[in-house]
């Protein structure tokens, strides 16, 4: 069924903003052409956006209430609309827009979009049906403002270069977004060899019940004990989501006992819970962390896609001059998000594994 709703229209700079709410038929009439904009000018006038969230607000506000509680479409079908949807509607032509990273951000999904040179956020609801360019969180203090403000400055590359950088990767271990990460992490790091200095590290809460908090402190006291055989057991742990500690430390060699006493000194000394996951939370303090997975080089906190080729990259931005592996040939493709075999059970009802995504 089709719906049109018109409320406003606003004219500024040959810019045509229209406050729609429009629901497509599967055979939708005909319309005249209309003249695309750039969105990257478009995201750039604050007093048109200003403008926008007051008649989106005022203007169709119960249309914006009405569509949040629908159902959620998840991460991957919101991407894919989105990109649809800009590069035939906002875009000029010969520029195209790709999304970067999605992540669910109360009822909306928080959009990083790549406009030609161009990086830029934008929302979408949850279902599918409405797209923000600009969104302000009127509840926020300006102390809040400000460091939102700062967070938002994401870094691409290390700003502090090192003989031998420093790797910290935050996750948490039932993530299925941080096991994508160490997925992409794991082959650039072993690559690099002892050219860079690796930490696996836990952010200071956790998401997935007590089953998380003890593989936390499991894979913590594996780095600790034996860092050696690290990367081997969480290849191993990667496989089953019904959690293989056990028998991944038994494949993988890996003294249990140390484990097991290393484990209980953990538990004296940092007393880790669900929501006070405390081992590492100074670090989580010192750089910011606020989800799984977070990528920290050299003390900087750097924004990269999952994919190794990615990861090297990244990590290569911390030496002060650039080993021979920072050229090595890595995979370009992002690896799946999750356990292998939620993954494989998705893949085989003709589903689509969740990818792209962050635990906070």
């Amino acid at each position: 069924m089709a719906v049109a709703k018109k409320k406003k229209e606003v004219v500024l700079d040959e810019v045509e903003v229209q406050d729609e709410v429009v629901e497509k038929s599967e055979t939708p009439a005909k319309e005249p052409a209309k003249k695309k904009f750039d969105i990257k000018s478009f995201l750039q006038n604050k007093t048109l956006i200003a403008l926008l969230v007051i008649i989106v607000f005022v203007g169709g506000g119960y249309a914006f209430v009405k569509y949040f509680g629908q159902k959620d479409i998840g991460p991957d079908a919101a991407k894919t609309k989105v990109e649809k949807y800009i590069n035939e509607n906002l875009v000029q032509a010969g520029t195209k827009a790709t999304v970067k990273n999605i992540v669910a951000n109360g009822n909306l999904y928080k959009v990083t979009l790549t406009v030609g040179t161009q990086e830029v956020i934008g929302y979408v609801t949850k279902d599918g049906k409405l797209f923000f360019p600009q969104a302000y969180e009127m509840d926020k203090t300006s102390a809040e403002k400000s460091a939102s403000k700062a967070a938002s400055n994401e870094k691409t590359t290390a700003e502090t270069k090192a003989d031998v950088p420093t790797v910290d990767l935050f996750v948490m271990s039932y993530c299925p977004y941080g096991l994508q990460m160490e997925r992409g992490v794991l082959p650039a790091v072993e690559s690099l060899g002892n050219k860079i200095k690796f930490n696996l590290k836990f952010v200071s809460y956790t998401l997935h019940g007590q089953k998380e908090v003890d593989e936390n402190t499991n894979q913590y006291c594996i780095a600790k004990t034996q860092p050696a055989k690290l990367n081997a057991y969480l290849k191993c742990f990667w496989q089953k989501s019904t959690g293989t500690a056990d028998a991944c430390m038994t494949s993988t060699g890996i003294n249990a006992q140390q484990v097991k006493t290393c484990v209980a000194d953990a538990k004296t000394q940092f007393n880790p819970t669900e929501k006070d996951y405390s081992i590492d939370k100074a670090d989580n303090t010192k750089y910011g962390v606020e989800g799984s997975p977070t990528l920290v080089v050299n003390g900087t906190t750097v924004s990269s896609g999952r994919d190794s080729a990615s990861v090297l990259k990244a990590i290569c931005s911390g030496f002060k001059t650039q080993p021979k592996e920072c050229s090595a040939t890595l995979p370009a493709t992002s690896p799946v998000a999750g356990f292998d075999d939620e993954a494989a059970a998705s893949s085989a009802s003709g589903g689509t594994a969740a990818s792209g995504g962050s635990c906070n």
